[in-house]
């Protein structure tokens, strides 16, 4: 939309937030868009040298995750007044998004509203069953801007695209009754521990309520009596001493026990995809090498 209407793009090679926020200072950018972990450090950043941002006026922060509200709600208060959305690069970014008069509630806690010329559904990944408002199931997304495929991949293709144009999207969700849509998580990434589902993003938002917690991400790990159980990879907010005894007395009494993770893993960096998203496969391989089976 920038080169639509002639508008100025600041780009960067790689994120810093740091020359980021001088950038927004600088060239008095008034549109900012990212993930919430690149508002999580911006907002960072920006409180241990604060610039002046008063030039940003929107932008999207994808949101409706609860580890990403508090995020949300905060870059609104510090950055501006940035809407939610949801996309793929099988459909385009914007299938649904919010608008400048939408509430703060449904900029934070929504991931958006189905954009002009697209269709959403919510449905029952094994039966392709309609789900009513407020039930959960896999998002599936139709448009003018769906992929024809993905180039000589014409299996992966058929499982991702249907007869009738619908992109399967993998990703789990729920139309609210207001119309908007939530984004709650990848199915693959969901947990099942002893028979009872885990939406890690949950367990995520509740450890990084610890004031010691820079970023955490939870991840599933191979268990003979619960099929899986939870390991949380923790960044430490820089100078804490945070253990993984301190960890797991935060969670104890304060979630369901089954949502406790299991293992604690103490890292300084995540692998990260080049759009600022983390590579939880990468974690689980990791979980693998380092953690001793049961």
């Amino acid at each position: 939309m920038s080169m639509v209407t002639g508008a100025r793009q600041v780009l960067t090679e790689t994120f810093d937030p740091a020359e980021s926020l001088a950038l927004v200072e600088q060239e008095r950018a008034t549109i900012l868009h990212g993930f919430d972990l690149h508002f999580k450090e911006l907002m960072e950043a920006h409180a241990r040298f604060p610039r002046d941002v008063s030039s940003v006026r929107t932008g999207i922060l994808a949101s409706g995750m609860s580890s990403s509200v508090p995020i949300a709600r905060k870059a609104r208060r510090v950055l501006g007044r940035f809407l939610s959305g949801y996309g793929m690069s099988e459909f385009g970014v914007g299938a649904a998004l919010s608008a400048l008069d939408s509430t703060e509630e449904q900029c934070t806690e929504a991931s958006g509203y189905p954009a002009p010329g697209y269709e959403i559904r919510i449905v029952e990944p094994q039966s392709g069953r309609e789900e009513p408002p407020d039930v959960p199931g896999e998002i599936l997304v139709r448009s003018y801007m769906t992929m024809r495929g993905y180039y000589g991949k014409p299996a992966e293709t058929a499982q991702a695209l249907d007869r009738d144009g619908w992109v399967h999207t993998g990703d789990m969700g729920v139309i609210r009754a207001d119309g908007h849509l939530r984004f709650m998580g990848r199915y693959k990434d969901m947990l099942k521990i002893g028979g009872e589902n885990v939406d890690p993003m949950e367990v995520e938002a509740f450890l990084m309520s610890h004031e010691g917690i820079n970023l955490a991400a939870v991840v599933s790990f191979p268990d003979p009596r619960l099929a899986e159980v939870a390991v949380a990879f923790v960044r430490r907010e820089p100078g804490c001493a945070l253990t993984d005894a301190d960890v797991l007395a935060h969670c104890r009494g304060r979630i369901a026990s089954f949502k406790i993770p299991r293992h604690v893993v103490f890292v300084d960096d995540f692998p990260m995809t080049s759009s600022g998203k983390i590579q939880k496969v990468k974690l689980r391989e990791d979980a693998l090498r380092r953690i001793a089976p049961a």
